[in-house]
């Protein structure tokens, strides 16, 4: 089981992005200053709490909600986390990983688990979407699916903001 280091020390409006990939500085100071420029000043909904795990590099989801449910006390404030990784890096957009934190006890029944989990448990955002789902999330004004299916109706399936 992996600990990651520095979840009990986030913000409770913070979003929680988890780097795992370090191989290029220049791509995470570009992804990080993309979620800079996407805020708005003063606004604590729009910040971001960051917690390095390099040994979570090429982990699936799985291993990387296996080590957050480690902290037990933060696992219910957490609807989703945001996972910067090695397609993070390499790509122009710098797309994160948005991974909900759902399970089976978050449903009514078993057959609204299943619709969701048939749609699946991640997608990619670009980074100025990291706020906007963090907050419409936390706040219960959307669902996970939603943005997953916009996600889904993207040519290259990643977030790129309601238009």
């Amino acid at each position: 089981m992996v600990a990651l280091s520095g979840l009990s020390e986030r913000d409770d409006f913070s979003a929680v992005i988890i780097r795992t990939d370090f191989t290029d500085e220049a791509a995470w100071r570009e992804m990080t200053a993309e979620l800079e420029r996407s805020s708005h000043d003063g606004d604590p909904g729009e910040s971001y709490d960051v917690v390095d795990a390099p040994e979570l590099d090429g982990a699936d989801t799985d291993a990387i909600l296996a080590a957050i449910s480690a902290h037990e006390e933060l696992w219910d404030q957490l609807s989703v986390v945001f996972v910067a990784d090695s397609t993070t890096m390499r790509t122009a957009h710098h797309a994160l990983l948005a991974v909900t934190t759902m399970t089976r006890e978050d449903f009514d029944d078993d057959e609204d688990y299943e619709a969701v989990v048939e749609i699946g448990r991640e997608f990619r955002t670009v980074p100025s979407g990291v706020h906007s789902i963090h907050v419409n999330l936390e706040l219960a004004n959307m669902d996970f699916e939603e943005f997953l299916s916009s996600a889904h109706e993207d040519s290259e399936r990643v977030f790129r903001n309601f238009s």
